[in-house]
């Protein structure tokens, strides 16, 4: 984890940042290095990829206090750290290892070893869906191209029948060394084996599939449980659903990001939901008992006699289901009076009457406007 950088540095924001300021640097990042902006640029994949891995943790409330508190080993299951439930292998400390990678495999070290098993490629697709198929939650169906295991061979790169040989320059470690002498003494310096590249084996005869490579390019489908409640730039991760490890490793990952289309009437910030709806002037002036609508249902409000042109009502409970809680916001209704653009004699013969009718307290404060100058 010692390469790994700071989340709050890959997004661009300081520690403490809001959910709005990170959820705006993530897309602001994400846009930055997405693959269909940067094709074939090796570093802006592994740019977004970091991007995406930092989003997913300072968006998730606990994970991002795990990261807070212990940083990189308080989120990695597998750093040995406190996320792991232990002490051991030196958490942010990155471990011996990396010392001596600094110094180019000196004192007898080496390089970590890539004839170990390996984890696979992560991969991300971005699914565009419906309002209401965001707030109740779907199950859809995409397709990637992407490496997948060789069944021919089941991974191993060899045609049947034959198995691999280790590699006759390193003896099959991945490794050569080298001894130099320095004023400061004699060092061993241990390099990638250019015959295997590190892998420490040769293929003599390869699979007449894959080529040797142990994977093929395919285009799969998959099926996605979106779950209810998702938002714009919500991560869904799939795991073994990458690419295939190599030497035995697990399968990478895949991140689905969701995309969430507006809606024509109704409004999203958060959890919560907000609808503007029309009343008439009669409503407006007596109160009446509104009937808003809903998704798949519809509630009942009572306005009381006097409501104000953009007056705003709260309904707990009826917004958007939290897809990690399941708890619900709340439904932000506000109201604006319709005026009649177009009246009959008799319609305007009525109004006069009944503003003639009107006595000073049932009107409108004016003492506000008294103090105006023209």
């Amino acid at each position: 984890m010692a390469d790994k950088r700071d989340f709050y540095e890959v997004l661009g924001i300081h520690k403490g940042a809001s959910d709005d300021e990170i959820k705006k640097a993530y897309r602001k990042m994400a846009m930055k290095y997405h693959p269909d902006r940067n094709p074939d640029n090796k570093e802006a994949e592994e740019k977004f990829k970091e991007v995406n891995e930092a989003y997913e943790v300072l968006s998730d409330p606990q994970k991002k206090d795990m990261y807070d508190r212990f940083g990189h080993a308080g989120v990695d299951p597998n750093a040995g750290g406190f996320g792991g439930g232990g002490f051991g292998g030196f958490g942010g400390m990155g471990g011996f290892e990396d010392i001596f990678d600094m110094f180019g495999g000196a004192f007898g070290g080496g390089r970590r070893r890539r004839n170990g098993p390996q984890k696979g490629r992560d991969l991300q697709k971005t699914v565009t869906l419906d309002f209401t198929e965001a707030i109740f939650g779907c199950t859809k169906e995409i397709e990637l191209n992407k490496n997948v295991r060789c069944k021919t061979c089941n991974g191993e790169g060899t045609a049947p029948g034959t198995s691999k040989s280790t590699c006759s320059q390193c003896g099959g470690s991945g490794q050569v060394s080298q001894v130099s002498n320095t004023p400061f003494g004699r060092f061993q310096n241990v390099t990638t084996c250019p015959k295997c590249q590190g892998t420490g084996y040769t293929i003599d005869t390869p699979c007449p599939d894959c080529g040797g490579a142990g994977s093929t390019r395919k285009s799969v489908k998959i099926k996605v449980d979106i779950p209810a409640g998702v938002d714009t730039d919500s991560i869904i991760t799939l795991r073994g659903q990458g690419e295939p490890g190599v030497n035995g490793g697990p399968e990478g990952d895949l991140y689905i990001i969701c995309n969430v289309r507006p809606h024509s009437t109704y409004k999203r910030k958060g959890n919560n939901l907000y609808l503007d709806m029309p009343i008439s002037y009669d409503q407006a002036v007596l109160g009446d008992k509104l009937k808003v609508p809903g998704f798949g249902e519809s509630y009942s409000y009572t306005i009381p006699a006097g409501t104000q042109s953009g007056s705003e009502f709260r309904l707990r409970g009826k917004g958007v289901a939290d897809p990690r809680t399941g708890r619900k916001g709340d439904l932000y209704v506000k109201v604006f009076v319709e005026i009649p653009t177009k009246l009959s004699s008799k319609e305007k013969k009525a109004i006069k009457t009944m503003a003639a009718a009107m006595s000073e307290e049932s009107l409108p404060k004016k003492e506000a406007f008294g103090k105006l100058k023209f």
